[in-house]
């Protein structure tokens, strides 16, 4: 797929055109284009490093989600992706060049224009790495909390002063 047409579905998804789809347009041309295919499931597993507009072009390019369990979320405030393919058992790191918007007097538009006339390899560093992925999503007992009642996931209840609670609550225990 081209990149107007790559730009043009994930705007439809994210609701608007703007330096952080792009990003995330190139990331997703790129490993589309080096092994990796839209994942209906939990074939690919994406991990990023930042919570911008760029994810939304992964998923709805690449398909991964937070629901399936294939797009994982760590907050460090990097440019950074990682890509595992289960199927082939291929692994890569693409994290943005540093110098790429040392020009701030580009308009939004001129951003825009200049990462989409690139090609990804211009614009990240782009590294094979272990095949390492995050295990399979896995669907976990709920558990009431003790103090609000709420099912939550076992593996997220915390024990305090002989209770189990979720994290809010736990939270508003430890005050």
């Amino acid at each position: 797929m081209e990149t107007k047409e790559l730009m043009e579905k994930a705007a439809r998804f994210h609701g608007h055109i703007c330096p952080g789809l792009a990003i995330g347009v190139l990331v997703a041309k790129y490993v589309l284009e080096h092994g990796f295919n839209y994942s209906p499931n939990e074939e690919v597993v994406v991990v990023v490093e930042n919570d911008n507009c760029s994810i939304d072009a992964i998923q709805s390019l690449l398909g991964v989600t937070y629901g399936k369990g294939n797009l994982i979320h760590q907050d460090y405030g990097k440019l950074n992706y990682y890509f595992y393919n289960r199927e082939t058992k291929k692994a890569i790191k693409l994290s943005i060049k540093d110098k790429l918007f040392k020009d701030k007097k580009k308009s939004k538009h001129e951003k825009i224009k200049q990462l989409l006339d690139l090609k990804p390899e211009k614009v990240f560093n782009i590294y094979e790495i272990d095949f390492n992925p995050p295990s399979l999503a896995e669907i976990e007992e709920s558990i009431p909390c003790d103090i609000c009642g709420e099912p939550t996931m076992n593996s997220r209840l915390m024990f305090y002063e002989n209770s189990s609670m979720c994290i809010p609550c736990y939270k508003a225990q430890r005050k």
